[in-house]
């Protein structure tokens, strides 16, 4: 019997990893029906993370919560609690910032008002239930705002130079005068997970690089952002170059004050669900994302499966909505792409869980030696 571990990451936008290892574990049964899958759908700290770690841990359980979406609407989600554990005896608390404060849960871009509250309510609610342990994953963020959002709703507060408290998201960023920590709930363990290093400000920080993405296209509202981002490190006493720190807007360095430890997303959430062990007893591993380039080498969901596989002497395998012609494909015995499986961008796009599947029997044909994995 072959045994397959699934460790996609999600296809952003289009398919989710946990939905993505189910089509193709599918997939691969309709080539090789006595394939025992064990499915370990993977996330690197942005979308999807709950849903990995749901999957793949047995116990696991869902807590429906409501909270403040980065427009202030009310978003419905949930935080996963796993269970009790010897270094986490009131279990830990798994919560991503996509599905509380995600750039996904807005009609349109809201570059000066979206704020990280939802994401710290979350993680209010997981204190009040008494988690040992936070796990929390940083990507997909709709705003800049500093973590100021996040910090707010755990009891800090942002002054002006008259007291009241400032304007929510990047709007009030520059009106701090003063930050009252005094209520500022207590950090249990924090993991905090993450695959960037770009720090606080600067031409690398948060409201150069990302801030664009977010609607804060005109150069000169970055720059007073960066400032802004810059007076608040030291409000918070934290070095604005710090890795990571620029992360989610500057939620990163907001929980590195709150006493968090910023990890690569992907190798954590790996560990934490056990993934080199499901593949060291495995005879081939697939895993993929939605685009697979250059720079996909740099700590991605992919390149670090490979690491594993290469670790335990098994195969591994590669699907992507598209394969980048930089690519380094040299980690993995076959791949596939959509876009050339469906024939078009818009085709895998349109029915990404028709050519996931496709994709999917063709690698298994491939690996099989039955036929070429057409559409690598």
């Amino acid at each position: 019997m072959t045994r397959v571990v699934f460790a996609p990451d999600s296809f952003k936008g289009t398919i989710a990893a946990a939905d993505a290892a189910r089509v193709l574990a599918e997939a691969w049964a309709s080539v090789d029906p006595g394939v025992s899958p064990v499915l370990r759908p993977m996330a690197d700290g942005g979308e999807g993370t709950v849903a990995a770690f749901a999957a793949a841990v047995p116990g696991a359980r869902r807590m429906p919560i409501t909270v403040d979406g980065p427009a202030g609407h009310p978003v419905d989600t949930a935080w996963l609690l796993l269970p009790a554990s010897d270094d986490a005896p009131d279990g830990t608390a798994v919560i991503d910032m996509a599905s509380t404060s995600g750039i996904e849960l807005l009609d349109e871009l809201r570059p000066w008002d979206a704020d990280s509250r939802g994401f710290g309510q979350a993680i209010a609610a997981a204190l009040d239930h008494g988690v040992s342990r936070l796990v929390l994953g940083i990507g997909s963020s709709a705003s800049t705002d500093g973590g100021t959002g996040m910090l707010r709703a755990l009891g800090a507060r942002f002054l002006d130079a008259r007291g009241a408290e400032t304007a929510p998201g990047a709007r009030g960023l520059g009106d701090i005068a003063s930050a009252d920590l005094s209520a500022l709930r207590p950090a249990p363990e924090v993991r905090v997970l993450t695959d960037v290093t770009n720090p606080l400000t600067g031409a690398r920080g948060a409201a150069a690089v990302f801030g664009p993405q977010k609607g804060l296209t005109d150069p000169s509202d970055q720059q007073q952002t960066d400032a802004a981002l810059e007076r608040l490190a030291r409000l918070l006493a934290l070095d604005p170059a710090v890795p990571g720190s620029g992360a989610a807007g500057g939620v990163g360095a907001a929980l590195i004050a709150w006493g968090g430890t910023l990890l690569p997303g992907a190798a954590e959430v790996a560990h934490l669900i056990g993934l080199a062990d499901a593949i060291a007893a495995a005879d081939a591993v697939v895993t993929g994302e939605g685009a697979y380039d250059g720079q996909s080498g740099d700590g991605k969901v992919p390149s670090f499966v490979a690491s594993l596989a290469a670790a335990s002497g098994v195969d591994a395998v590669l699907v992507a909505g598209l394969i980048a012609p930089d690519a380094d494909l040299a980690p993995f015995t076959a791949s596939a792409s959509l876009t050339e499986v469906a024939g078009s961008p818009a085709s895998a796009l349109a029915d990404t869980h028709r050519w996931l599947h496709e994709a999917g029997r063709r690698l298994a044909l491939a690996m099989r030696g039955s036929g070429p994995a057409s559409g690598s």
